[in-house]
């Protein structure tokens, strides 16, 4: 086996990596068939043979938890942490105990502190949208602290009777209405969680040609948490990258100091100069703005609740969770988990019928992570290609006049021959 290694927080690609995957529950082991053959075909086309991705599975979710007893084998984790970059189908979440969430626990084992969102539209996909093809946003979401953290304790418990006792006692806390029956959750926000979070966003702001990262906070209720993200994503802006970004605390001093006149324009000459502006909005305008007037935002950089809400409500704008992307990365240790943002869907699972795309997006994430752009390009050209020409699976078949629908492995092999004919 040839690993994936990373040198002064920079990967360094083998030519035939060793990648696990791990297939999923539901309609995971559907799509991911679906799913090799299009990624394989692009690698092979794109470098003439000379790339191979060695795949290996690991098991986590129902399949790991029938063959092993346990949900998430230590071998799984150990396998991605030698491996640096995996893979991995929609899991079920545990009921009655255990685990509170697979994709959860994955995040926070293997520190995956930046949950990566684009959210494009393709031609021809149906959209509730007018206009869904100005839609083309990049969401950062702090993967690993708020409520995720998962700091919480029942009501009734003894955890929560005596937190609440301390909460009243020694910080005169007089605010919880129903003390006796209220449950206790805590929404840890550190400065440097935020700002490692906020750092990966201003660089991939910088590295693709964005022109604006904006921090999404409710910093006017939470004000030390949510607001405390904000203000320190400012600060890193002006403290690490102040002759590449240009912020809102830098317009409106320069506003009280010189005039409206003289801010504006500082703003058009860092515009023009390709400054990343850094701006932020309150989290329930951004759900409105991003329906309104989602042209006027790029890369978005969010605590880890406003982040779900968030990215869900834009992949609806351009076709559903079906065809968003997603990955969970650690830009400093080089760890990855590339994923389907969807569920399991049980209903339809073994029917033929699962939309393979959003795994197929976040592997083209996969390959751009690994600096194979080429093949990235390739996947996601042919997703383009096969939805202008209406061959789609059952989910878009029936809201998209004129379609051919096909089964989810006929789709892959679709996809597979567009590729391999380029």
């Amino acid at each position: 086996m040839t690993y994936i290694t990373i040198e002064n927080e920079k990967l360094v690609v083998p030519t035939q990596p060793t990648i696990p995957f791990i297939a999923g529950d539901g309609i995971g082991p559907e799509i991911w068939e679906a799913s090799r053959g299009v990624i394989d075909a692009a690698v092979a086309k794109a470098y003439d043979g000379q790339k191979a991705i060695q795949w290996i599975e690991v098991l986590a979710g129902e399949k790991a938890f029938n063959e092993t007893s346990d949900w998430l084998p230590e071998a799984t984790l150990a396998a991605i942490k030698e491996a640096k970059v995996a893979l991995k189908g929609p899991l079920t979440t545990p009921i009655g105990g255990g685990i509170r969430s697979l994709n959860v626990a994955l995040r926070q084992d293997l520190d995956l502190f930046a949950c990566v969102r684009p959210v494009r539209y393709f031609t021809g996909v149906p959209s509730p949208l007018k206009e869904p093809e100005k839609t083309d946003m990049v969401i950062f979401r702090e993967n690993t602290e708020d409520v995720y953290a998962g700091i919480e304790f029942e009501k009734g418990s003894s955890e929560a009777a005596e937190l609440i006792g301390i909460l009243q006692e020694k910080f005169a806390v007089n605010k919880i209405r129903f003390p006796q029956t209220s449950a206790i959750g805590i929404k840890p926000v550190s400065q440097e969680g935020s700002q490692r979070l906020i750092g990966a966003a201003i660089d991939y702001a910088l590295a693709n040609g964005r022109k604006a990262v904006t921090l999404v906070h409710k910093g006017n209720i939470m004000k030390f948490t949510e607001g405390g993200f904000k203000n320190w994503g400012y600060e890193l802006a002006e403290a690490a990258y102040p002759e590449q970004t240009f912020t809102t605390n830098q317009y409106n001093t320069l506003v009280a100091e010189k005039g409206q006149a003289a801010a504006d324009q500082a703003l058009a000459a860092a515009k023009a100069a390709g400054k990343v502006i850094i701006n932020d909005v309150i989290a329930d305008n951004m759900l409105q703005q991003i329906l309104l007037y989602p042209e006027k935002y790029d890369v978005i950089a969010t605590c880890n609740l406003n982040g779900d809400y968030i990215s869900d409500a834009l992949a609806a704008q351009v076709g559903g969770i079906g065809i968003a992307p997603g990955a969970n990365i650690n830009f400093k240790t080089g760890h990855a988990i590339f994923e389907a943002t969807h569920g399991t869907a049980p209903d339809i699972a073994g029917q033929g019928k699962a939309n393979p795309c959003s795994l197929l997006l976040s592997a083209g994430m996969m390959l751009e992570y690994l600096g194979w752009t080429e093949a990235a390009k390739l996947v996601e050209s042919a997703i383009a290609e096969a939805l202008t020409e209406k061959k789609v699976t059952s989910d878009f078949a029936h809201s998209m006049a004129g379609a051919t629908e096909v089964t989810t492995g006929e789709f892959g092999k679709i996809l597979a021959d567009i590729i391999t004919a380029k």
